[in-house]
C-alpha cells in the first residue's frame, strides 16, 4: 500500500509541474510562438498544399480542363509505368547509382573525418579541410563539366595514360556504359566528401577526452584508439545521418546524369528524374499525369525505404529517427 501511495505521490506531482500553455506564458514567449507559426505555415503553403496536385495521377490531365475537370482513369497511369521496360531500366539505374551514392559518400566521409582528426598540425589540418569542401559551393553544371573535360579523349586523365604508357591510344570513357556508375559515384564524392565530413568531424570532437587517455594508459596505439574509441563514439550520428540518408536513394541525381548521358550511355545513364521530365516536359507528349504518378512513386518508395530502417535500427537497439 505504501509502495503504491508514493507511486501516485510521484504521478501527481509530475502532473502538477508539467508546464501548462496559459496566456501568461503565451505573453512570455510570444516571439517564439510567432517564429514558430512562420515555419508552419510556410511547411503548409509549400510542402502540403502542393500535394493538391497528386490527383494528376489519377487523371488523364488535360491542362486546359484543369485539375477539377480533367478525366478520372483511376490507376491506368500506375499500370503502364510498371508495364513499361524503360520505367523499369530507370528504377534499376537510380537504385544502383543511389546505393553507390549513399555507401561510398558514407564510408568516405567517416574514413576523412578521422583521418583529418588525426592532424595535429591545425594550420594544415583547417587548410585541408577548407579545401575538401569547397567543391561543396560549385553547382553541378560546373562539375559536370569539370569531369567531361577531363575524361574526354584530349583530357587530362588521357593524358597521363598516354603518358605513362598505360593506354596505347586515348580511352573513351563517356563512351563506355560500364563506366558511367563508377564515374557518377567518384563525381559525387568529389563534391561532397568534404562537405559531409564536418558532422562527423564535430561528433569526433564531442568525444570525451579521458577516453582516449584511458585507451593510452591500456596500451592502445593510434589505430586501437580509432577502433575502440573513435568510431563507438560517432555511431549515434552514423545511424541518425544513414536514416535520413535512407530516403534519399532513388534521388540519384538529374544534372550529371542528364548531362553526360547520350545515345550510347542511356540504357544507364536515364534516372526517374529524367523519365518524368521527358514524359512531363519534353517534345510533344506533355502528359502530366504519367510524371505525377512516376514522382508519387518515388516518394512512397523514399518514405517505405526511411519506415523500414527506422524500424530495423528500433529493433536493433541502434538510434533512429522517431
Amino acid at each position: 500500500m505504501e509502495n503504491t501511495t508514493t507511486a501516485s505521490q510521484k504521478v501527481k506531482e509530475i502532473d502538477v509541474n508539467k508546464p501548462k500553455f496559459t496566456v501568461k506564458e503565451f505573453k512570455r514567449q510570444w516571439v517564439l510562438v510567432v517564429i514558430g507559426a512562420v515555419y508552419v505555415i510556410y511547411g503548409i503553403i509549400f510542402y502540403y498544399l502542393p500535394l493538391v496536385g497528386w490527383i494528376m495521377a489519377f487523371q488523364n490531365f488535360v491542362y486546359a480542363d484543369g485539375i477539377f475537370k480533367s478525366k478520372w482513369v483511376g490507376f491506368d497511369k500506375f499500370r503502364f509505368l510498371f508495364s513499361d521496360d524503360q520505367f523499369i531500366m530507370v528504377i534499376r539505374n537510380t537504385f544502383a547509382m543511389g546505393v553507390l551514392n549513399l555507401v561510398f559518400s558514407t564510408v568516405f566521409a567517416i574514413g576523412f573525418a578521422i583521418l583529418l582528426n588525426e592532424v595535429r598540425t591545425k594550420w594544415f589540418k583547417k587548410t585541408i579541410q577548407t579545401i575538401s569542401y569547397m567543391p561543396h559551393f560549385l553547382s553541378w553544371i560546373i562539375v559536370t563539366a569539370i569531369v567531361h573535360d577531363a575524361l574526354t579523349s584530349t583530357g587530362i586523365i588521357n593524358e597521363l595514360l598516354l603518358k605513362f604508357g598505360i593506354v596505347e591510344q586515348a580511352y573513351p570513357f563517356l563512351m563506355k556504359p560500364g563506366w558511367f556508375w563508377p564515374i557518377v559515384t567518384f563525381s559525387h564524392l568529389w563534391k561532397e566528401t568534404g562537405w559531409n565530413a564536418i558532422i562527423y568531424l564535430a561528433a569526433i570532437t564531442s568525444i570525451d577526452p579521458c577516453l582516449y587517455e584511458s585507451a593510452a594508459i591500456d596500451g592502445a596505439g593510434r589505430f586501437q584508439k580509432i577502433r575502440y574509441v573513435t568510431i563507438p563514439g560517432i555511431r549515434p550520428t552514423i545511424m541518425i545521418l544513414l536514416l535520413m540518408n535512407m530516403g534519399n536513394v532513388l534521388n540519384a541525381g538529374f544534372e550529371i546524369q542528364y548531362l553526360l548521358g547520350n545515345g550510347i550511355l542511356q540504357d544507364v545513364a536515364r534516372t526517374i528524374d529524367i523519365y518524368i521530365l521527358k514524359w512531363s516536359l519534353e517534345g510533344r507528349i506533355m502528359d502530366f499525369s504519367l510524371g505525377t504518378a512516376a514522382g508519387i512513386f518515388k516518394t512512397v518508395v523514399s518514405m517505405t525505404f526511411i519506415v523500414v530502417s527506422n524500424y530495423i535500427a528500433k529493433k536493433r537497439g541502434d538510434e533512429r529517427l522517431f
